[in-house]
């Protein structure tokens, strides 16, 4: 048996099946530079059409889970965390992390940035002035057991093959596949020493799986190995045929977290669905007894403003304004043009083509093309009408924020062509489709 990693891309290319040596010497080459990007890439490129046996899925996540350092935690409670597939208006992470914090767990989440058309939670907290969202492990530590939650980005010490994966997937049309989307979001989380995990598998025209078929295939796939790994893990899968919140980019998602922690402006999608995940959480780490008692407490962390304490604290222990909750306008990057896109014809949206949304998102300078492209946090949408909502001449598809006139253009051409109008009723499915794996 060969080692070289041109070997083993060949293997994989042409259809055999990878042993656990073979695939732990291919990542610990990438870990150390001796695999190439273009290596790297084609490796990538191989298993999306190649596929993974469950074997070689729980190899591959094992062996980046080892390229670095595992957390080992000593807590007075459990250590939880939720992952999201990703799609559009998806700022769950920062409310969900601070409110099962309030309820008595310990939240070590560590977040990726945007891959696709879909944003990152760090490229989010990276908006913050000041926050330091690749601390070192000791910070990360500290904040974690003094706070109670503390979501960063992955660090040098965590999981690095796959952080270097991570990027060359969002740029090589590879990201939609099931055992590396598996893989990699295990890996990080098995590095973080985690006592349980709910993933958010999402489905609809904003998400990497436009289907539920696919979606419940990967949400089999994750609690799957995760289970076989050790990690008691559910999923949910949950609807993404529309932004989750009604903001898209970094610095205004943002500011919707803080209004929606702070009380000034809750969306029942969007609460819906972190209610459910956050109380899944607490299931896991028998912090409740059953969801309905999980839902109480959830609810009871957000309504109180304890679960908006935790996040100011979170903020200022690792580096951001302490004013930032009351202040979070003056913080946060604004864009200099803001301006309504108004649809051609007055209707009823009927649907949305919530993948284009995220597109007009990245066009705006809000997302990547490259992995070395910066972001412009102060980009994006608000205001987006939802499925069902009436938008007339007083009432737009959504609010503009844009850097250029010319990048501004562009995203109105999307975000109109995006939304179907019609003259019927219409109205959202079910956020919450099923749940598996999960505890009643």
């Amino acid at each position: 048996m060969t080692l070289l990693p041109q070997e083993i891309i060949r293997r994989k290319r042409d259809g055999a099946t990878l042993d656990a040596e073979e695939i732990h010497h291919f990542i610990k080459g990438l870990t150390s530079g001796h695999v190439s990007e273009g290596q790297a890439a084609s490796f990538a490129m191989a298993i999306f059409f190649r596929g993974l046996s469950v074997p070689e899925r729980v190899a591959l996540t094992q062996a980046m889970m080892n390229s670095g350092e595992v957390l080992k935690w000593d807590l007075p409670g459990p250590v939880l965390d939720k992952h999201s597939t990703g799609g559009v208006g998806d700022t769950v992470s920062l409310a969900l992390g601070p409110a099962v914090a309030a309820c008595g767990g310990y939240v070590p989440m560590i977040s990726g940035r945007g891959l696709g058309h879909t944003g990152g939670t760090l490229d989010k907290f990276d908006s913050i002035p000041g926050y330091v969202t690749q601390p070192d492990i000791d910070t990360f530590r500290r904040v974690t057991r003094e706070v109670g939650c503390a979501i960063i980005g992955q660090t040098a010490d965590l999981a690095p093959a796959d952080k270097r994966l991570y990027a060359i997937r969002d740029v090589t049309a590879t990201v939609e596949s099931i055992d590396l989307i598996t893989a990699s979001i295990l890996s990080k989380k098995l590095s973080a020493g985690l006592q349980g995990l709910v993933m958010d598998v999402k489905f609809g025209s904003g998400a990497f799986m436009d289907n539920a078929k696919d979606a419940r295939a990967l949400a089999e796939s994750l609690v799957l190995v995760a289970n076989g790994a050790g990690l008691p893990t559910s999923a949910l899968l949950t609807d993404m045929n529309q932004s989750l919140a009604s903001a898209a980019g970094n610095a205004v998602e943002m500011a919707y977290a803080v209004d929606y922690l702070t009380g000034r402006k809750r969306e029942s999608r969007f609460h819906e669905v972190t209610v459910e995940l956050s109380a899944e959480m607490l299931v896991l780490g028998k912090i409740a007894s059953n969801i309905v008692d999980a839902r109480e407490k959830i609810e009871s962390a957000i309504s109180s403003g304890k679960a908006a304490e935790v996040f100011q604290r979170m903020v200022v222990a690792l580096g951001g304004p302490s004013d930032f909750l009351e202040r979070h306008e003056t913080h946060l990057q604004a864009a200099p043009i803001v301006r309504a896109i108004h649809a051609e014809r007055s209707g009823i949206v009927q649907s949305v083509a919530t993948r284009d949304v995220g597109v007009a998102v990245v066009a705006l300078g809000g997302g990547r093309t490259r992995p070395q492209d910066a972001i412009d946090h102060a980009v994006g949408l608000t205001h987006l009408a939802e499925i069902g909502e009436v938008v007339d001449s007083n009432r737009p598809l959504a609010i503009l924020h844009a850097r250029t006139e010319e990048s501004a253009k562009a995203a109105e051409r999307m975000v109109r062509a995006a939304y179907v109008l019609g003259d019927a009723k219409a109205k959202s499915g079910a956020m919450i489709l099923e749940r598996i794996g999960a505890k009643s």
